[in-house]
């Protein structure tokens, strides 16, 4: 996954708890600087739902608000430590191309 994939920042907005669209869309652009139009994002949900990432909750007037899974959790940390290795090697590489 690529750090402004969708499906990384929903799993990410939705670790720190249960968000209806409209709130994802926000919480994404306030911490990843990140607009998601609305057919990426239920595009991605339907995705991570379908593979069992995500679970719907029971509506909240005409909002439905989604949860991360256990599974998702696990998937999330995958993700997250692929990208920390990343990190790690690329600023490796850069330290020793400046010296």
């Amino acid at each position: 996954m690529r750090a402004n994939d969708p499906p990384l920042l929903i799993l990410t907005s939705l670790s720190s708890g249960p968000k209806h669209g409209h709130a994802l869309l926000l919480d994404i652009e306030s911490f990843a600087g990140v607009r998601l139009g609305p057919g990426t994002l239920y595009g991605a949900i339907t995705r991570l739902e379908q593979r069992g990432l995500i679970e719907p909750l029971g509506a909240d007037d005409r909002r439905r608000p989604y949860r991360i899974t256990a599974a998702g959790s696990r998937s999330l940390s995958a993700a997250l430590a692929d990208l920390r290795k990343l990190i790690n090697e690329g600023t490796s590489r850069l330290r020793a191309a400046r010296a």
